[in-house]
């Protein structure tokens, strides 16, 4: 149930971008709206972010590592595809285990910031996102301590599991010099399959935050490199004289 379930967000997802880069780039739209053509415009754009590394550098008990990749559909639609990994442990006294996960987002931003010339990038953006995290958590071992009966020790056995959840999102971007940009990105996540994190939650899931909690807020910050180019109509050829 839980792959179906999974599968299922995945191609809802991909059929909204699908449509929206469609729209986005039909050629018969009605352009008065926009008071800058983009028609003909591409923009891929990656990204690294340097928040989280900080972050984890200070926690020192997780590790996480996350980057974007974004790509201009036209109407100031964007197609986002992010990924990353990252690592945990938890080591108390009386509780021990680790956890290691990869994780993929898929979604779209749209800029709500009004476009000043064909080559002004600057965003300011919100979005949605669908994320998954392929998550495995070693065995854990407890201890618990009872003066009366002394202390128990024992173990959880070791798991695979898939985590995933929905996001809002809401950030900007700016240019810094040519082709380089930076910009930060402040989320809302939801957990939608809270039952698997029930027995012995990851204390950190690289892409959502604390495996405890079925909604988090988090943020990334990203130096980015952007590759643009144009695809002009070509001007029609004036019929050979006889």
């Amino acid at each position: 149930m839980q792959a179906k379930s999974t599968l299922r967000y995945i191609t809802s997802l991909l059929l909204l971008l699908a449509s929206t880069c469609a729209y986005a780039q039909d050629e018969d739209s009605d352009t008065t709206k926009q008071k800058v053509e983009t028609k003909g415009l591409h923009q891929l754009c990656i990204g690294i972010d340097i928040a989280q590394p900080i972050t984890s550098a200070l926690a020192k008990n997780r590790k996480g590592y996350e980057m974007t990749i974004d790509y201009f559909c036209g109407k100031e639609v964007y197609a986002v595809l992010e990924g990353g990994f990252g690592n945990a442990q938890v080591d108390y006294t009386d509780l021990k285990y680790s956890s290691t996960n990869t994780f993929f987002r898929i979604g779209i931003n749209k800029s709500i910031l009004i476009r000043l010339t064909s080559n002004d990038w600057d965003m300011g953006f919100i979005g949605v996102r669908y994320g998954i995290a392929a998550i495995n958590r070693s065995a854990g071992t407890y201890t618990v301590i009872d003066d009366f009966y002394g202390n128990t020790t024992g173990s959880i056995a070791p798991k695979s599991f898939l985590g995933h959840w929905a996001e809002i999102a809401g950030g900007m971007r700016v240019a810094i010099v040519k082709n380089l940009s930076a910009g930060w990105t402040l989320r809302g996540k939801f957990l939608l399959n809270a039952g698997a994190f029930k027995e012995l939650s990851p204390s950190y899931v690289a892409g959502y935050g604390k495996g405890d909690k079925t909604s988090v807020f988090d943020y990334n910050f990203y130096i980015n490199y952007a590759i643009h180019w144009s695809k002009k109509k070509a001007a029609p050829v004036a019929p050979a004289s006889k």
